[in-house]
Order: structure tokens, then sequence, then C-alpha cells
């Protein structure tokens, strides 16, 4: 999906395309976004979960066809409205929704995090509030409405589990992920690969304050070597993290990594152009462990 709409690396600025179901305003980031089609007659899959609409073939392409309106409990959609066809851990999905109002073009600086009264904790399907106008719109976790579906698309820790019982590596990474369950799950997983001097934060902006605070007390080598980050976070983005990071003489050295459902082609070009030293794709924890090992030279 072409919006023809160039954003600067680094920014903090993402475009959130605006949709309806119902009377209810959602929003999902635009690099997601491959393109948007009406609405056409799916195919059923027996035995799928209830939230599957069916599968159809656009151009000859198999994609799987996801009823919103189910994923938020709001009952079933009728065979009408549009197709939002996805791109993100490598999926190409489509999700119904009622209707497409816009694109918007925010910083994520603008970005509220929901209250425990819209998302609990690692339940919750929201990600982020933007308050347009006299309306909010409420950002979805599409990840974690997958993950619900088909818990097999989520982080595979067990590919770490033949890492259990490595030697205790001491050195030192900051983890900046807002979703609860993936930060859980990747704490877990590189404290099963023998990595134990670990400080996770919700968000770029949490990260960035730990490190200018350990800056400033002469301690940043001894608290990190090595930042793992999301892109898509509320506050400060991944890549406006890169970009801080590696613009500093004092924190250039630092070992970034991009984890993210969303590395395509155009994303990774802006990575690269930041400096990050690797970007994988969620939800591949093995390559980022083996990653993390290889740009910190664990097992040489």
């Amino acid at each position: 999906m072409d919006t023809n709409i160039l954003l600067e690396n680094g920014t903090n600025e993402l475009e959130v395309l605006e949709f309806k179901i119902g009377a209810r305003s959602y929003g999902i980031n635009v690099a997601k976004v491959r393109e948007i089609i009406p609405y056409q007659a799916v195919t059923p899959v027996p035995h799928s979960h209830p939230s599957i609409e069916g599968i159809f073939m656009p151009r000859g392409e198999m994609i799987t066809a996801i009823d919103l309106r189910s994923c938020l409990q709001m009952g079933e959609s009728e065979q009408k409205g549009l197709f939002i066809i996805t791109n993100f851990n490598a999926l190409n999905l489509a999700f119904h929704v009622d209707a497409v109002q816009g694109i918007h073009r925010v910083s994520w600086a603008d970005i509220m995090k929901p209250s425990s009264t819209v998302a609990h904790s690692e339940d919750g399907v929201s990600t982020g509030i933007i308050k347009k106008d006299d309306k909010l719109i409420i950002i979805l976790d599409f990840e974690k409405i997958v993950a619900d579906i088909n818990p097999e698309v989520s982080l595979k820790v067990q590919e770490v589990e033949a890492l259990a019982g490595r030697s205790r590596i001491d050195v030192p990474i900051l983890i900046a992920e807002d979703s609860a369950l993936l930060n859980r799950l990747i704490v877990q997983s590189l404290e099963m690969a023998g990595y134990t001097n670990l400080t996770h934060t919700e968000n770029g902006q949490q990260a960035w304050d730990l490190i200018c605070k350990w800056k400033e007390e002469g301690t940043l080598k001894t608290n990190v070597a090595c930042v793992i980050t999301d892109i898509e976070m509320p506050q400060m983005d991944g890549h406006r993290l890169t970009r801080l990071i590696k613009s500093d003489e004092k924190t250039k050295d630092l070992v970034v990594v991009i984890f993210s459902s969303m590395i395509n082609d155009d994303l990774r070009r802006k990575g690269e152009q930041l400096g990050a030293d690797a970007q994988l794709t969620k939800p591949e924890i093995g390559r980022l462990v083996a990653a993390v090992d290889a740009l910190l030279g664990v097992g040489k």
C-alpha cells in the first residue's frame, strides 16, 4: 500500500490507518498494510477458530480472512465491508472491517498507553490510544489477536530450550518491548539461554531515559552492552531509539538488535541506515538469541 507519504528515518512518527467496526474507531500501523479491498466471499475452513471466516485467493494467493468484529467480541460481521490485507510476522492475513476512514500521521509521543480499563497486562488487545479531534482511535495489537487465534505464531520459546544449562552470561542487555506478553517471553528465552543481566522496559523512551541516566552516572558499560528493541511502541519507537543511540558518541558502540513483526524490505533499509546491528522478524526467538550470541561474541 503506497500512501505517498514518506516518513524520515528515526523521526518517531508513524501513519495510522483508521477503520470502523460499528460506531467505534480503531487503528493499524500503515506499515503493516498491503492493500484494502472490498469484501469478497470466502471458503469456510472446517474446525477452524470461530474468528476465522475462511480463506480466499485474490490474484492466486491464498489468504486467511479474520473477522475482527468477532475477535473484539462484538458479534459477527455481515458479508459486506472491506478486507484490510496485512503483512506482519511473515504472515499475510485479511482483517474484515466495516469501513476505512483515512490515514493519520502522528507521533509516537502523542499515543497514550491504554489504562487498565482498556487493556489489562497480557490480556489486552490495545497497544495505544490516539485522540483525534473529538474521538478516540484505539490502536489494536494485531500480533496478540493472531496469537490468541493460533498460539503457534507467537514466540517459539522451545527454539531455545536446547540452550538451557549454558553457563551464566553476565553481559548486560536492555530490552524495549511494549507488549507485556512478548516482553516476558523475550526475557524468559534469554534467561533460558544463560543471559541473567537483563533490564526490560515498556518503550523506547523508558529505555533511552535509562541509557541517559547511566551515561550521566558513568555506569553505561556496566549496565548495557546490547539493546533489543521492538519498532512499534508508544512514546518512542525503536527506530527513533536506534537513531539516538547510534548518533551519540558515548553510546554508538552499543549493539542494537531490532526484533519486530514488521521487518519488510523498506523497514529493513531504514534500520540499516540508522545503524542497527541486526534486524530479525518475530516470532523467531531462536534466531534472536543466535544473533545476540554472535554480536556479543558469546561462545567464541
